[in-house]
C-alpha cells in the first residue's frame, strides 16, 4: 500500500467512525498518515519553489491544516475532517496560489481569490477598471477554459455594478464578482496513480496568469 492509499484508507475509516474514542485508539494510524502527507507536501513545495520563491518561505508543517473541525460556530459539524489539506499562504497574501484538499471522497485543487475582505476586493476592482482585459484574457484563455471550465460559480456575484462603478464599463461583469476562484476535482484513482508534485505543478501553472493579475493588483 502506497502512502497515498494509506492516507485514503485512514480518512475513510475516520469518517465512518468519527469520534474522539476512535481517533485515540487509532492515533498511531493518524500519525503515520500525517507523516505520509508531510512527505507529499515537502515534494510539492520543492517543485513549486522552482516557479515561485513564495513557496520557499514555508516548511511543510506550516502549510497543513488541523484535522479537527472548528465547531464553535458550527456545532453540527463532525469532530474531524474527511480530508488533509495543503494551503501554502498567509493571511497577508490575499489570494491562494494553490490550495489542495486531499480526500477519498472528493479532492479539490485550485486557487485564486475566494471571499476576500472588502479592502482586497476594492483593490482588485480598481485594477479591473484600468487593466480588466488582462484578467478577462487570463480566465477566457483556451488552456484555462479547457482545464478548469472557467471560474467557479460565484453565488455572491452582484446583479448590478458595485456602487461608484460605471455600468457601461467594458468589463462590468468582472466588477460584479466577489469571488475569483477555480479548481479541479481529481479522482482518487488519478491521485494515487500520479505524482502529487506533478499534479500541483500543473494546476499552479494553469492558475498563474489569473493569479499574476491579483499579485499586481494587490502588491505592485
Amino acid at each position: 500500500m502506497s502512502g497515498k492509499e494509506y492516507i485514503f484508507k485512514f480518512l475513510q475509516d475516520l469518517t465512518e467512525n468519527n469520534s474522539k474514542d476512535w481517533m485515540e485508539a487509532n492515533k498511531e494510524r493518524y500519525n503515520q498518515s500525517k507523516t505520509y502527507w508531510l512527505k507529499e507536501v515537502e515534494s510539492m513545495l520543492k517543485r513549486l519553489s522552482k516557479h515561485d520563491k513564495h513557496f520557499e518561505k514555508f516548511s511543510p508543517k506550516d502549510t497543513i491544516m488541523r484535522i479537527n473541525n472548528n465547531r464553535m460556530f458550527h456545532p453540527d459539524l463532525p469532530i474531524y475532517k474527511n480530508h488533509f489539506a495543503f494551503s501554502p499562504m498567509t493571511k497577508k497574501d490575499g489570494y491562494a496560489r494553490l490550495f489542495f484538499s486531499f480526500s477519498p471522497f472528493e479532492s479539490y485543487i485550485g486557487g485564486g481569490l475566494w471571499r476576500p475582505q472588502k479592502e482586497i476586493l476594492d483593490e482588485v476592482r480598481a485594477a479591473i477598471v484600468y487593466e480588466g482585459e488582462i484578467l478577462h484574457d487570463a480566465i477566457n484563455d483556451d488552456a484555462f477554459m479547457s482545464f478548469f471550465g472557467g471560474l467557479q460559480e460565484d453565488t455572491q456575484k452582484l446583479k448590478k455594478p458595485p456602487r461608484g462603478y460605471d455600468k457601461n464599463h467594458e468589463y462590468v461583469e468582472l466588477l460584479k464578482y466577489k469571488n475569483f476562484s477555480t479548481g479541479i476535482h481529481p479522482t482518487k484513482e488519478y491521485l494515487i496513480k500520479n505524482d502529487l508534485a506533478d499534479v500541483a505543478e500543473e494546476v499552479y501553472l494553469k492558475l498563474k496568469p489569473m493569479n499574476d493579475f491579483f499579485q499586481r493588483a494587490l502588491f505592485e
